[in-house]
């Protein structure tokens, strides 16, 4: 079996700039089932191959407006809609951090992304301009990325609002990432207004426990193994999105200024109920 040698931000970025992606939810004796299924067709992510379970942590700061309002595009299902995050894989001060905009336009996900020092992350949100120097990489399209992902901050006035976490457990088709499956379990979400990079969370909630978030990402065709998996597993589509639910469930009170609040309580319940989520915990008045 293959070994990492190489730290994950040190190898080449692979990230899709276009994929599909189908979500489900599956309990953990399912996810287990589904693992032994994938290895006829791809093989474990290289940043899990040496950890138990094939798996690694992933945080993510999320960025919104005072009015939350990427939150309330997935509340409302509109279908042209994009998050903005800063993700990392540590809290060591030398690895990188990667700005990313993860955008849907109908059924396609686009993704942009670039990798930046950490200790630029501070400054970038505070207003500060995109500088080369903040890059990893100095290739063009790095700079590109940086600097759609300011103006979007700038537009949206987007300050940060959570930190979620969770294990990915990943399979990619050999060779290439045109192929991808994940398993991400212990989503933790909770409120986050600075941008410390950390990795400890204090009193999280977690969305989807104990259930595990599969999601089935691909480019061009859908391959036919992949519709023999959701037949023999009688997998149901099932949206799973884990800032928007992370924020659903803190309550939105937690997150946005008193005055910007838009919606009555009794439709952040219904949001839940429809997307199969318990209901909020201790939603201050």
């Amino acid at each position: 079996m293959r070994q990492r040698h190489t730290p994950a931000w040190a190898v080449e970025d692979k990230v899709q700039l276009q994929r599909f992606e189908l979500k489900y939810r599956v309990d953990e004796d399912t996810a287990r089932a589904i693992r032994e299924f994938v290895r006829g067709y791809l093989e474990p992510d290289e940043y899990g191959v040496d950890k138990p379970n094939y798996s690694y942590r992933i945080h993510s700061l999320y960025l919104d407006s005072d009015d939350l309002r990427c939150f309330w595009d997935v509340f409302n299902s509109n279908k042209n809609r994009f998050k903005l995050r800063i993700r990392y894989y540590d809290d060591n001060p030398d690895t990188p951090a990667f700005c990313e905009i993860k955008r849907r336009v109908n059924e396609a996900i686009l993704k942009q992304r670039c990798a930046i020092r950490k200790d630029a992350v501070a400054p970038l949100l505070s207003g500060q301009l995109p500088d080369p120097s903040f890059l990893i990489s100095q290739k063009p399209h790095q700079l590109e990325a940086l600097q759609e992902f300011c103006r979007r901050i700038s537009d949206l006035n987007a300050k940060p609002r959570t930190h979620v976490s969770y294990l990915r457990e990943a399979w990619v088709s050999p060779g290439s990432n045109a192929v991808r499956i994940c398993l991400d379990r212990q989503v933790c979400s909770e409120p986050q207004s600075t941008p410390e990079l950390k990795t400890e969370m204090e009193n999280p909630v977690m969305p989807f426990e104990p259930e595990v978030i599969l999601e089935l990402k691909f480019t061009g065709r859908f391959p036919n193994w992949m519709g023999d998996l959701v037949r023999t597993f009688g997998l149901r589509q099932l949206s799973s999105a884990k800032y928007a639910d992370g924020v659903a469930l803190l309550g939105e009170r937690r997150l946005a200024p008193e005055s910007l609040l838009i919606l009555r309580d009794d439709l952040l319940e219904r949001y839940l109920q429809r997307r199969h989520l318990p209901g909020r915990l201790g939603q201050p008045a």
